[in-house]
């Protein structure tokens, strides 16, 4: 039985050390798992956002029409969310690895977070800095919340009148902060091309590597040899 990466195209496997990109001093920063596990929950995520536009904004609603269609494509995208995390999970070490250091708080992010000067200060900042291990949670924990509701929401009989108002109320404004959350994730990736570039390449030039995870850099082989993937 092929293992989930297999059934979904992903592949895990690092770029060969002889590889141009290598031979250029880049390092890889993600792998083909993770980049199609971020890939797969935009597309997701926009088909929600879009979706719910057209569900409760009056002139989007009355322009595209078809509204229990809009409402099935809505959920069966939000019901969907989870599934390319688990692929992950389960086909990819590395993406396991990460998931890990997401998940763990150290001093230096602490103080990351209270420093104004985070962006200049030299931390010695992991694979991932504070702000991303947030972010992180936050979206893990939302989706969680979002498919609850939407449940609830969607497949009401069995719940009580107060589980389906407090189910709408919750959706609706996790939804909108969860909105900004991701405009502000967009924000600050497209305010930096070369972390842009690690995510659709899976590369990044050691030099950025030093200058914005220094402690991840320091972690790294040497020059034109892949990083294992493991620890923080």
């Amino acid at each position: 039985m092929p293992r989930p990466a297999e059934a979904t195209g992903v592949d895990d496997r690092a770029d060969e050390p002889g590889s141009a990109a290598a031979a250029r001093g880049d390092v890889q920063r993600f792998t083909g798992a993770e980049h199609w596990v971020h890939r797969s929950n935009a597309i997701l995520f926009t088909i929600c956002i879009v979706s719910a536009a057209c569900l409760y904004f009056g002139p989007l609603a009355v322009a595209i029409g078809r509204r229990d269609l809009v409402k099935t494509i809505h959920v069966y995208a939000g019901i969907a969310l989870p599934v390319p995390l688990l692929l992950g999970w389960f086909a990819s070490t590395t993406f396991r690895d990460d998931v890990r250091r997401l998940s763990r708080f150290a001093p230096r992010d602490w103080e990351w977070l209270r420093r104004r000067d985070r962006r200049t200060a030299s931390l010695p900042v992991g694979k991932f800095n504070a702000g991303q291990k947030l972010n992180s949670a936050f979206t893990a924990g939302a989706i969680v919340v979002m498919l609850g509701t939407g449940l609830i929401m969607r497949f009401f009989g069995p719940f009580p009148l107060a589980w389906r108002t407090g189910a709408t109320f919750v959706h609706d404004w996790l939804a909108l902060t969860l909105l900004v959350v991701i405009a502000g994730h967009l924000f600050e990736a497209l305010r930096d091309p070369e972390s842009m570039l690690g995510m659709r390449t899976g590369r990044v030039s050691r030099a950025w590597a030093r200058s914005h995870h220094p402690g991840w850099e320091a972690e790294l082989p040497g020059p034109g040899i892949d990083p294992p993937g493991d620890g923080d």
